[in-house]
Formats: structure tokens, sequence, C-alpha cells
């Protein structure tokens, strides 16, 4: 509501175009044109919503792990923007804690503000109970939460930085998340682009990212809609969308 509120006044000649479309024709290529100005417009105000955030912009991953118990597994994933990917394996039971950071680049210690010139993705490593979940299953889960087929970012979210990739550690790990990669292009019928790539260092996201959608609650859900983040992984993986 706040984009299309926003957009009747910044942008009026697309409520023309979608008023005046007639045909089946016209109406999709204005819904589309109005879903690329929607994604447009939240692109320019991410910056902002980051900046709202605010706050400490420490970077410890300790803080963040403090009471996952001696024994848990670590899995590490890159899904587009962290905040999504924290907030749905939070979600899931079994799960002690996710926490978000940059990973795979060039240089040591990144930041958010320096992450994307030196190649580091959007990541989120994820604490899990062995006893409840495998390494293969989480992957699959993790597949089924992201849109497999996009190689330039992930919804609004362009760029190498918010590209798909699936670490492994292990040989195991790397068979594993090669035949989940698999099986997943099975299921949609198409290409899957999401990378599966050796484990490299991880640099804990400042604090102020940490539990975004449980932080700014009205935030996130805006950010989350307006990116059609859930939209699209539905499109892509119907009834087995995560």
């Amino acid at each position: 509501m706040v984009v299309s509120r926003f957009g009747r006044g910044v942008i009026p000649n697309i409520w023309r175009i979608l008023s005046q479309a007639r045909s089946p024709f016209e109406r999709a290529r204005a819904g589309a044109y109005m879903r690329g100005m929607r994604h447009a417009l939240l692109a320019a105000a991410l910056p902002l919503l980051a900046a709202c955030a605010g706050g400490d912009t420490t970077q410890d991953v300790g803080a963040q792990v403090e009471g996952v118990p001696d024994g848990a597994a670590v899995m590490m994933v890159a899904g587009g923007c962290f905040w999504c990917v924290e907030s749905d394996f939070e979600a899931v039971p079994g799960v002690y804690e996710v926490v978000s950071g940059y990973a795979g680049g060039s240089t040591p210690n990144p930041t958010y503000k320096d992450h994307v010139a030196a190649g580091h993705r959007e990541v989120a490593r994820v604490y899990y109970d062995p006893a409840q979940h495998d390494y293969a299953g989480l992957v699959g889960q993790f597949l089924r939460s992201v849109d497999v087929t996009d190689d330039g970012g992930q919804f609004c979210d362009r760029g190498h930085s918010y590209t798909t990739a699936v670490f492994f550690e292990t040989e195991a790990e790397r068979r594993a998340a090669e035949a989940a990669i698999a099986e997943a292009e099975a299921e949609t019928g198409g290409p899957v682009v999401t990378e599966v790539v050796p484990t490299a260092a991880f640099t804990a996201a400042e604090a102020y990212h940490q539990d975004y959608h449980e932080k700014n609650p009205r935030r996130y859900a805006f950010y989350r809609d307006r990116c059609g983040r859930d939209d699209r992984v539905a499109e892509v993986w119907g009834e087995s969308f995560h």
C-alpha cells in the first residue's frame, strides 16, 4: 500500500496505463511494467531500510551463537538477502541459530559497506541439531526457498552479492549438494544455477542486521512482500515451496 500510494503521486502514467488496458496482452504488459517499477522503487529504498535499522555495528559471531550447544552441525548458504534466509531457517524446528554474514570475496573482514566491491556474497551460517536434520535435507529445503533459476541475484536484489550458493566442507557434503541440485533440476524442469562451492572464510554481519525480522518486523515484512520473494519462489517451486 505504501508503494501504491507513492506510485500514484510520482508516476501517475502507470495508473493511466493500467486503467486504459483493454486486451489481456495490454493488461499483462501493464502488470509487468508495474512489477518492474515496484522492484525499482524498492531497490532504491533498500539502503534506507538498512540505515533505518541502524545501531550496533559490532561484527561478533561469538555473540550470536551463545547458547548453541556443543555438537551442533553447521551449514553455510547464500540465498540473496540474508535477512530472509535467516528468518526462513530460524523457523525450522531443530535449527538452533542462524547468523547473517559475508563470505567468498577477496578481502578479510568485509562490512556491509564494502563487501560488494570485494566480491563477497551475503550468506547465512545455519547451526542445527544433527539428530534432527542432515546436511542433504537442509540443502533441499534451502533450494526450495530461493529462485534457483536466477543467476543475476535474487528477486529485486541484483548483482553477484545476492546470487545463490551452497558451501561444502567435505567431499560427502559436495556430493550431497550436487545430488540436491540434480533433484531440483528434475523437479523444476530447468537448469539450476545455484553454485556448489568450497567453504570460505565467514565474517558475521553487523549486529543490526542480525535477527532483522524480529527487531524490525514491519520494515522486514514490507521489504519481503514488495521484493516479491515468496511469489516468485512459489512460481518456481509450486507445492514444494518452503
